[in-house]
């Protein structure tokens, strides 16, 4: 990977809430990069900070409750978290959008279709409503919605869940950003209509280039779109790598249990199940947050955060099993 082909760099990024519990520490030193016409893939349990993580990226955090208290976000080199409000408005959109979970909730239902298109439309530039109702059309046209101008009129509640899905890709990919962030975009779809949006974002990803950060728990999934991936638990990426040098060899025993509970179609032994919880992000333990859980855990796990080891092809794990002196 080439710096001319990075389109975002995330360095060191803690993303914190501060209430009467105390600090819950929801990204706490995640550091990643995507470069262009790449997908990577963002897994873990509900909970492991993989939406904080997007929502800091676009500066959407909820305040005064969070606030990012460190870190970098390089979009094309700029410093995303050193930018004002206002800048930052015409960063959104423009160079970096979302496609949010749920398209019902994300499509107010008091608008029709062609009034949130032209609105996300009109936010990008000064153009006439003609050009922006083209524009409109175009976008739909492009996330291969059938009659699109006949549609501008329709209203949410008269959509099916994969066609307002494909809206708001249609307005995420209005105003052609660098990057997208999907955040679980399939979990309100049926297997079927799944497929069918996944093939539309891989066909809108050959056309233009775009780098696509992909959020998920479905390791279905990450197999088919992404090209690499990161496993965040408690806040932090535990193992970062290609995915078929995750898939052919996880390294950190939370990817391997992930994946041993993955459903196979020729697998007739039970599914293992991962024992406990996560910890509570405002009480986190003092080493690996994961060795309370972990059936290889030892004393020195429970006493320091293990440091990232390097493997081959940039395969990188935060384990202490991963470290030439486990074995000693």
């Amino acid at each position: 990977m080439t710096e001319k082909d990075i389109v975002l760099e995330v360095k060191d990024l803690h993303t914190y809430f501060f209430n009467r519990r105390g600090v819950t520490k929801a990204v706490d030193g995640v550091s990643f990069s995507v470069r262009e016409g790449e997908t990577l893939g963002i897994v873990g349990e509900s909970g492991c900070g993989k939406t904080m993580t997007a929502l800091s990226l676009l500066r959407l955090i909820p305040k005064p409750a969070a606030r990012i208290v460190s870190g970098e976000i390089l979009l094309d080199g700029e410093d995303l978290v050193s930018l004002s409000d206002k800048d930052m408005r015409q960063v959104r959109g423009r160079k970096i959008s979302m496609i949010l979970q749920d398209p019902q909730t994300s499509l107010n239902p008091v608008f029709t279709i062609g009034n949130q298109l032209i609105e996300a439309l009109g936010a990008q530039g000064k153009n006439s409503r003609k050009e922006m109702l083209t524009k409109a059309m175009e976008a739909l046209r492009n996330v291969r919605v059938a009659a699109p101008e006949r549609r501008l009129d329709d209203y949410p509640h008269q959509m099916s869940g994969g066609m307002k899905q494909r809206v708001i890709g249609a307005i995420a990919v209005s105003a052609s950003p660098k990057i997208i962030i999907a955040d679980e975009p399939t979990t309100a779809l049926d297997v079927t209509i799944q497929l069918q949006y996944l093939r539309l974002l891989k066909d809108i990803q050959a056309e233009t280039g775009l780098a696509i950060i992909f959020i998920t728990h479905d390791f279905g999934i990450v197999a088919r779109m992404c090209d690499r991936v990161a496993v965040m638990y408690a806040g932090r990426i535990v193992e970062q790598a290609d995915v078929r040098d995750l898939f052919n060899k996880p390294h950190h025993p939370y990817t391997q249990a992930l994946m041993d509970s993955v459903p196979k179609m020729d697998r007739t032994d039970r599914l293992r199940a991962i024992d406990g919880q996560p910890p509570f992000l405002w009480d986190l333990p003092e080493g690996c947050r994961f060795a309370p859980r972990c059936i290889n855990a030892r004393e020195v796990c429970t006493k320091s955060y293990p440091e990232i080891t390097m493997h081959e092809n940039n395969h990188s794990v935060a384990c202490f099993m991963s470290q030439p002196e486990w074995d000693n």
